[in-house]
């Protein structure tokens, strides 16, 4: 069964981190559904993220973009918004939220 975390072990200690950032978990976090459940993706994989990192994805994605192309975490890294974001986001606390992360441009 498939957990929806990724995990770093060093020097005997382990952590989750986000798969999309590489961050440590920390809250905020939620769990996103990379096929979305408005598409058909209700009792699909799931992975826990940051909430900031979760809410930019359904900022810059549609559902139908995330249901047809953008459901895998290595395509949402390589769009070039989501990696200038995540460079950005990399710098910040594990702990970091900005709502204004939501705002479409």
């Amino acid at each position: 069964m498939f957990c929806g975390l990724v995990f770093l072990v060093c020097m005997e200690k382990i952590e989750a981190v986000c798969p999309l950032c590489g961050r440590p978990i920390a809250e905020p976090s939620n769990r996103h559904h990379l096929l979305p459940i408005s598409e058909g993706g209700a009792g699909t994989p799931t992975v826990v993220m940051h909430k900031i990192c979760h809410d930019k994805i359904h900022t810059v994605f549609s559902e139908k973009e995330l249901k047809r192309y953008y459901h895998t975490i290595g395509r949402l890294q390589q769009h070039e918004e989501m990696a200038k974001f995540i460079r950005w986001v990399r710098k910040k606390d594990p702990g970091f939220y900005d709502r204004s992360v939501k705002r479409k441009v």
